[in-house]
């Protein structure tokens, strides 16, 4: 018999005393945690903030000690560089060298979930740990509370997802004190994030733009912007956060596109089709029983979080379009699914 889990609910183990989660952070309320959060910053330590991608773990960006924590707090390789958040195109402009094809995506797109990465500008007071030696940035502009955290800082703040290295990006409060509670200090409330996914990355080559990452704007959004193809492929190494070839990945191993469920295998559904078998699944959830791919990516964290604290040693994912969003939510499956030593042992 399936077991068809809640996304919005604690997974069961809570219940039976199996395990147990330590949590120190505070969690507050967007409406109390302005003040706190502000001086952890201004300390030279992260907090935990939501934006309508995910969940991100964020420090002064121009900190050399917050910035180290951000990578201690996750277990990030340091090689991988992070994206810097900013309140508006003055900061923006004064951290780094807009074309014209970027500037016209920032005005179309900003705030919001795109990240350009640009040429920095000489003495912007960035921290090298930011950048991982790049002579670029990856800069976005949050809506909500992380512009107004920003705008209050009068910095620009590094925010990588809010959650251990590699593993799944945190979509609520919750799910980053389950992960890094012990860890951190304060995680700021907001709810479940509205857009579900990191954000999309582009950078100008030439007269055109490449995508790097795709994300939370679908590529058909950011062409019809432009009046022209993105580029894709091609790049060499790690030119922006979320490039790593095994990242956003659960304990349980992933199997992508799975037409029917092994033994003791969880199933991640999309649509009304089913994979055979999916009856007999571990648990099972649908990340959008219409189809609808905004509302897929959506769930995509949280519900890989949920399918992972089943105990299933795999997760088959069923077929999901390519098309829209679904580009970057197969990204993100490719990702978890890549080959990793760290995946559930099998003993």
């Amino acid at each position: 018999m399936t077991k068809t889990l809640l996304a919005q609910q604690p997974p069961s183990y809570y219940a039976a005393g199996i395990h147990e989660v330590i949590r120190v952070a505070e969690i507050l309320a967007i409406g109390e945690a302005l003040e706190q959060a502000l001086a952890l910053l201004q300390g030279g330590d992260v907090v935990a903030i939501p934006t309508e991608t995910v969940y991100g773990l964020a420090a002064d960006a121009t900190n050399g000690i917050g910035v180290a924590r951000i990578f201690e707090a996750k277990g990030r390789p340091r090689f991988n560089p992070l994206i810097a958040h900013v309140a508006d195109m003055a900061m923006a402009e004064r951290i780094a060298v807009f074309d014209p094809l970027s500037k016209k995506l920032a005005q179309a797109f900003w705030p919001g979930p795109l990240t350009l990465v640009l040429p920095q500008r000489p003495g912007n007071g960035i921290h090298p740990l930011v950048t991982a030696g790049l002579d670029t940035i990856a800069l976005r502009m949050p809506r909500g509370f992380g512009g107004d955290l920003i705008a209050k800082l009068g910095r620009p703040l590094a925010a990588p997802s809010a959650n251990s290295s590699g593993r799944i990006s945190a979509t609520t409060a919750q799910a980053v004190a389950a992960d890094l509670g012990a860890r951190i200090k304060l995680v700021v409330d907001g709810g479940a994030t509205p857009v579900g996914l990191e954000s999309t990355i582009v950078k100008a080559e030439g007269q055109g733009l490449r995508l790097l990452r795709p994300g939370g704007i679908a590529a058909e959004e950011i062409e019809a912007a432009i009046g022209m193809e993105l580029l894709r492929g091609g790049g060499v190494g790690v030119e922006a956060p979320g490039m790593l070839a095994s990242h956003y990945a659960p304990a349980a191993a992933m199997r992508l596109n799975a037409g029917a469920v092994g033994k003791d295998e969880a199933l991640l559904g999309f649509g009304g089709q089913r994979a055979e078998g999916w009856r007999n699944a571990a648990a099972f959830l649908n990340l959008s029983v219409s189809g609808d791919l905004r509302e897929a990516a959506s769930n995509l964290f949280a519900y890989m979080q949920e399918l992972d604290s089943s105990g299933a040693r795999t997760i088959a994912v069923e077929k999901i379009p390519v098309d829209g969003l679904g580009e970057a939510i197969n990204d993100r499956l490719a990702r978890a699914a890549a080959p990793r030593d760290n995946a559930r042992p099998t003993t």
